[in-house]
């Protein structure tokens, strides 16, 4: 389970910006998470859930996560389409000469604070 690594990482980034901010407690962080991210969310929602409760800065931080589409783009015709529609094949062209452009990553989008 590497959810709990990506929470470790996600309050280690957010105590950061809470200190350089003088901010004393977060409400609430929203993650976004790329659909083929390899991320299970029951998962990171129990790990977040832990890792929060040990953080006085954390506690009872809500967790709210929003989803990144996964998009390819085709090299030969340079359309995009949805990856989990069409896997590494472009439905336009038939190429297989594509590559994932979204939908892999998971960024910080918003912390709210008292």
């Amino acid at each position: 389970m590497h959810e709990l690594g990506i929470i470790f990482n996600i309050i280690k980034s957010v105590e950061e910006v809470a200190k350089e901010n003088k901010i004393t407690h977060v409400n609430k962080v929203v993650l976004q998470i790329g659909e083929v991210s390899a991320v299970v969310n029951a998962y990171l929602d129990d790990c977040w859930k832990w890792a929060c409760s040990k953080h006085e800065l954390m506690n009872n931080c809500q967790l709210v996560i929003e989803t990144i589409k996964a998009v390819s783009i085709c090299e030969d015709c340079n359309n995009t389409y949805s990856t989990l529609d069409n896997g590494k094949t472009c439905p336009i062209c038939g190429s297989e000469h594509t590559h994932l452009v979204t939908g892999s990553e998971i960024n910080i989008k918003e912390i709210e604070v008292v």
